[in-house]
């Protein structure tokens, strides 16, 4: 199961840090213009939030568990990020959007928090 939740939590890590930075370094209408519509119902600073919560997510799924420094938080960001991903299902369903990508990532999510609350906990 460790091997198992190692898989998960560094494929999680790249897609959020990934999708995070993306949000975080690029401008409101450069998100929209590249695929990103839902940027239009959002501020920009609910925006960078949002790329806050996926890089600190990402940051906490993957540091406590490589540096042995408190491991129950990796389940714990999991359980997080997943929240995070519920949200953008949400948000996608009700701009008529496809769901595929955040609902994978929500439950790799809690795959990633069950795994960590099992084999650390």
């Amino acid at each position: 199961m460790y091997i198992a939740l190692w898989i998960i939590v560094i494929l999680l890590t790249i897609a959020f840090l990934g999708a995070g930075s993306m949000k975080l370094l690029r401008p409101r209408t450069a998100l929209i213009d590249g695929g990103m519509p839902w940027a239009e119902d959002f501020s920009p600073t609910a925006i960078k939030a949002i790329a806050v919560l996926e890089i600190l997510g990402a940051l906490g799924l993957i540091l406590p568990l490589a540096t042995g420094i408190a491991p129950i938080l990796t389940p714990v960001a999991a359980v997080g990020l997943a929240i995070v991903m519920l949200g953008a299902v949400v948000v996608h369903h009700r701009r008529h959007e496809s769901v595929i990508a955040p609902a994978v990532l929500a439950v790799l999510s809690v795959a990633a928090a069950a795994l960590g609350f099992a084999t650390l906990g």
